[in-house]
C-alpha cells in the first residue's frame, strides 16, 4: 500500500496518508508570544490548512490528542476548540498536561482524520 507525505522533512513528515486515513504531526503555534487562546488558534488553523491540503476537513477528524502545558489553561484551551469544532461531527478527544519540547508551547494538537 502507497503512504503519500506531505512536507516532508529530515526528521519528520507534517503528513502521512495511508489507506484513507491521514495523519498529523503535532501541530504547534509559530507565535509563541500569544496566550494559549491566541496559540489554540493559530494551532487549529494549521490543522485546518493541512487537512484541506490532504483532500479532508474537521468533520472528518476520527480522533484528536490534545497537550496543554498547564490545566490552568484547559478552559481557555476548550473556549477555542468549542468555536472551532464542527457541531455533529466533535471527535473523540484525549487531553493531557504535558511538558512540551518548547517551555514557550502552551499547547500540541495532534489529528487523525478520514479522507473526504
Amino acid at each position: 500500500m502507497e503512504i503519500k507525505r506531505l512536507h516532508v522533512g529530515k526528521r519528520m513528515s507534517e503528513v502521512a496518508i495511508h489507506n484513507g486515513t491521514v495523519y498529523l504531526a503535532g501541530q504547534i503555534a509559530e507565535d509563541t508570544t500569544q496566550d494559549i487562546e491566541g496559540q489554540m488558534r493559530e494551532v487549529l488553523g494549521h490543522v485546518d490548512r493541512l487537512l484541506a491540503e490532504a483532500g479532508s476537513d474537521k468533520t472528518c477528524i476520527l480522533m484528536t490528542q490534545v497537550f496543554i502545558s498547564d490545566l490552568a489553561n484547559f478552559a481557555g484551551m476548550n473556549a477555542v476548540w468549542d468555536e472551532w469544532v464542527a457541531q455533529g461531527h466533535t471527535p473523540p478527544r484525549a487531553t493531557v498536561e504535558a511538558k512540551l519540547a518548547n517551555p514557550e508551547w502552551l499547547v500540541e494538537v495532534c489529528v487523525t482524520a478520514a479522507l473526504r
